[in-house]
């Protein structure tokens, strides 16, 4: 039976352990899965279970089995690389040659100076810093003079922090794109907009961050698609990572329970095309504030909700869930991990059970599945739709 949808889901940040290379990345040992399970003695997912995660790795509490229509295995980054962006681009088929740059010390004085010149505020900070602890060290001063807070870092990211009854949040929004077109003559993976509200002592990131990502280095397969008419939907930050760029429609999302409601809404409203989802918390507030409890927590609820998904999939859909990096919130730092990441694929119509897909070379296996499934031809990664013996 030919499929019409597929809906892929990105856990962001969901590794399943630590690549050969990570040890140059400091992530030596890195297995976010499995040490979530262990610090809450063992993980009970039933959705994923069902997928086949238990085996892909032995992950504490999850079964080594794989219900019908189901296969399963575990992909490598080939972008040089441990981020949101250029693991979305390459999920889209395109593998980036090098990294974002990174910015440990803090940003340039002159990229500064252009960015102060360009929204008439100074500004405060320009370091490295978790974005809990720079609301507690300038959250006040801030509120006091009314210059954004800078910071970045162990992503390559250009984030801006304002108090939202200091600096409206339409304020906030134009800063961060002066800012985006700055810093793509420094390459800067992503400028982040962070808004937070209360008193000094008990400052408060609010919902409505919003990324803005540089331009992918080629055509992703998302445009291609929208070339040949097949639509296209990001739900989360995906329209923020693409620029918007190939999609048909895009929903902005704050937490991984709106990320859902939204894609059981668009799977209702969109019967044929790709619904490409992002679901953001186990990334944004586990991951890098090191929570295995709160990881843990985030997908058992994903995991309910899954089951519920899987009972909507109709005989002419693929689902496809995988991860961009991962952040095991055991590890030292607040860095990302290099990790392998899922490939989990389900459809109605396969006739098989427990079928492994092995150990794909890039995530740009996932982009050239799709294009096929489309018949959009994508001569970057190898499609694995053959694969899964419709």
């Amino acid at each position: 039976m030919a499929l019409r949808r597929v809906t892929l889901i990105v856990l962001d940040s969901v590794g399943i352990g630590a690549m050969p290379d990570a040890a140059d990345y400091g992530d030596a040992g890195a297995h976010t899965l499995k040490h979530c399970a262990e610090a809450m003695g063992g993980l009970s997912l039933p959705g994923l279970e069902r997928l086949g995660l238990g085996r892909v790795d032995d992950i504490p509490g999850l079964k080594a089995v794989a219900g019908r229509g189901a296969c399963f295995g575990k992909m490598a980054e080939a972008s040089p690389a441990k981020d949101t962006t250029t693991g979305h681009w390459e999920m889209a088929g395109v593998v980036s040659e090098r990294p974002p740059k990174l910015y440990p010390g803090g940003f340039p004085k002159e990229l500064i100076a252009a960015f102060e010149a360009a929204i008439g505020r100074p500004t405060l900070g320009n370091v490295a810093a978790s974005g809990t602890t720079i609301l507690e060290q300038l959250g006040a001063a801030h509120r006091d003079s009314g210059a954004p807070i800078v910071y970045t870092s162990a992503d390559s990211v250009f984030q801006i922090a304002c108090h939202e009854e200091r600096v409206p949040i339409d304020e906030l929004y134009r800063c961060c794109e002066i800012a985006r077109g700055l810093c793509d003559a420094y390459g800067v993976g992503r400028v982040i907009a962070r808004p937070f509200a209360g008193e000094p002592g008990n400052f408060v990131r609010t919902p409505r961050r919003r990324d803005y990502a540089m331009l992918p280095p080629a055509p992703t397969v998302l445009e291609a698609l929208a070339a040949q008419g097949v639509p296209v939907v990001g739900i989360g930050k995906i329209g923020d990572i693409f620029s918007e760029r190939g999609l048909a429609q895009s929903f902005h999302t704050q937490s991984n329970p709106e990320g859902i409601a939204q894609t059981f809404r668009s799977l209702e409203e969109t019967r044929e095309g790709l619904i490409f989802v992002n679901l953001v918390d186990f990334d944004m507030l586990y991951g890098h504030r090191r929570d295995p409890t709160g990881y843990a927590r985030s997908l058992a609820a994903f995991d309910a909700a899954l089951v519920e998904l899987l009972e909507k999939m109709s005989p002419e859909d693929l689902l496809l869930i995988s991860a961009d990096h991962g952040c095991d919130p055991t590890y030292r730092g607040t860095d990302h991990t290099r990790e392998y990441v899922p490939l989990l694929a389900y459809a109605p119509a396969l006739r098989g059970a427990g079928s492994s897909l092995g150990v794909r070379e890039s995530f740009a296996d996932i982009g050239a599945t799709v294009g096929e499934v489309f018949g959009v031809p994508w001569t970057l990664g190898r499609s694995f739709l053959s694969e899964l013996a419709l």
